[in-house]
Parts: C-alpha cells; structure tokens; sequence
C-alpha cells in the first residue's frame, strides 16, 4: 500500500515499502500555494509616471475592454470545448442549450485539490432537482484531459514515467470518473494509482464518485478569459458561477475567492426565484424568497401589501 502525505506546499505520494523491488523514489507534485487561502492580489507592472495622453488612451481602452465583459444582463459568451462525461469525451458547445434550457456554469480551479472535490460532488448530489427546473450543470475548469502529467500517481515503472512525461500524456477526467479500474496498460507494465480519493470509497475520502454532469476542459484558458474569471500569473480560474436563461443572457452570478465553496442551495434558490419573476414579469422576490413565499410588487403602493403581511 502507498501513503499520501501533504503539506503546505507540496503533496507526496510514498510507496510504504522501500525495500520493494516496485520502489520509487518520492516525487513531489507541486500545489499552488493559493489553495491554502485567498488569491493573492496581482501587482501592476505599469509605469508609475504617465503622460496625459497615454493616461487617457489606458482609461479609454479598459472602458472598452470592461463593456465586453460578461456582465449580469449581457449574452452570455459562446464556447465549443471537448468536456467528459459518462466515462467518455464529449464536445460541448453552450449555444445548444439555448432556447431549451437554463445552464449552471460554474468554474472551479483543478480536479483534484481540496474544495473543488466538495462542490464538483455537492452539485451532482442535488442534479436531479436542478434536471426539475429544466436546468443544465457545466463544470469548467483549466486542466485538460490531454495534457501536462501532474496527479498523484504511484507508478511501477520509472521507464513509464519518463515515456508519459515526454509525451506530456494526462488523464484528469479519465481518473476522476473511472478511479477503480487501470487507465492505461503495455505488454509488461502496469499504472495504477493509490491516493486514498481515488479509491473504491473516493467520495468518504474526499475524492468524486459517479457525476451526472459534463466537467468542461478550458485547456487554452479561453473559456475563464471570456468570462473573466482566469488569475493569469497561475493559470487557473476562480470559482466564478453563472446562471444562464434559456434566452442566453447571463442573470446571476458570483466570485469566490479560491478558499470559499459555494452552496448548492444558495444556488437553486436563486435560480428558482429568476424562474419565478421570469414568469411573473410583475413581480419581484425579496431577500431570501423561496419557492411558496410571498413576492412583491415593485410599486410604492403595491409593495405595502408585503411589508404588511410579513
């Protein structure tokens, strides 16, 4: 067996044996120091003496560069990526959803660290009541499934090692959805991975079961760009989330902070109550309104309706 040792910089898988003729010598796979608490602010590399010129030109270009934004109210931007789901690779293009359902798209930054496991899971726990309110769930995150090796994986043969990373050969989405089975084999090696995540009972040790839902890879960055929620000196984006109508306007959505999960019901509470004034253009939902509650009138007169009944 093989032990998974962490700190607050790097994670170590340990063959537990060293005398085994399987023995490797331990390789540290490098985790971004962001993940053990908030993104650290970028420092701007602009010249700190400007002409009045140039200081308009850079005010004028952000301005620009600011209405392209996905911002509530906009079209949400298309995007076409290769993404897995049921243990297979599938394209993935957003405007096919439009005209017939409302999307989740929610971003996280790698398969496999510490919170993401948690919503990635949280969220195809409760899929089934977002499938009741017509409702698609899109996982997006900046890994790929071809490319850079970087899981915890123990592997046999050193040979194997080199051959993979020569080739920069990488199996995220593959691993998480199909943790119990080999993912590749040759005629006399063999590559199995032990991170206790990874096991038979991944989701009681932090790791993912079976999802109902398509993870997205955002391998080129583009997707996060698009939406503005890439940190561009990691490589990886926030934990930005997105509710997209059927008409394919973006009409909620939230950052995190790499630190911070979400909450599911926060989530199917907002979106309900978008359904809801969607289909009541008259009124609007007050602070935590749930589905049954009472609504109000946005009318001076009319909203005295409410503040009277509560």
């Amino acid at each position: 067996m093989a032990a998974c040792t962490a700190t607050a910089s790097t994670a170590v898988l340990l063959p537990s044996n060293p005398n085994s003729k399987a023995y490797i010598s331990p390789k540290s796979i490098s985790v971004p120091s962001s993940f053990f608490g908030l993104r650290n602010p970028l420092v701007s590399h602009a010249p700190t003496s400007l002409t009045s010129r140039s200081s308009y030109n850079t005010r004028r270009s952000f301005a620009v560069r600011a209405s392209e934004l996905p911002l509530v109210g906009n079209q949400a931007p298309d995007f076409e990526a290769e993404a897995v789901f049921d243990q297979e690779f599938i394209n993935v293009k957003l405007s096919e959803y439009i005209g017939k359902k409302y999307v989740i798209l929610f971003f996280y930054p790698l398969d496999f660290t510490f919170v993401c496991p948690t919503e990635i899971t949280a969220f195809s726990d409760r899929y089934e009541e977002f499938q009741k309110l017509n409702t698609e769930i899109l996982g997006v995150s900046t890994d790929s499934v071809l490319g850079m090796f970087d899981l915890l994986v123990y592997f046999i043969s050193n040979s194997l090692v080199k051959l993979l990373m020569k080739f920069k050969v990488n199996f995220h989405h593959t691993l998480l959805l199909d943790p119990d089975k080999d993912f590749l084999e040759d005629l006399e090696t063999k590559i199995v991975f032990f991170p206790p995540c990874m096991g038979p009972n991944r989701q009681k040790s932090g790791g993912l079961g079976d999802l109902k839902y398509p993870l997205v890879s955002d391998i080129t960055k583009s997707i996060s760009k698009l939406y503005d929620v890439l940190i561009p000196d990691q490589g990886i984006a926030l934990r930005g989330l997105f509710i997209i109508d059927k008409e394919g306007v973006i009409q909620h959505s939230t950052i995190n902070n790499l630190a911070i999960g979400r909450s599911v019901d926060e989530t199917l509470r907002t979106l309900q109550a978008l359904q809801y004034v969607q289909e009541n253009p008259d009124e609007v939902c007050p602070a935590g309104w749930k589905p049954g509650e009472k609504s109000m009138k946005p009318d001076p007169k009319l909203s005295k309706e409410y503040f009277a009944a509560i």
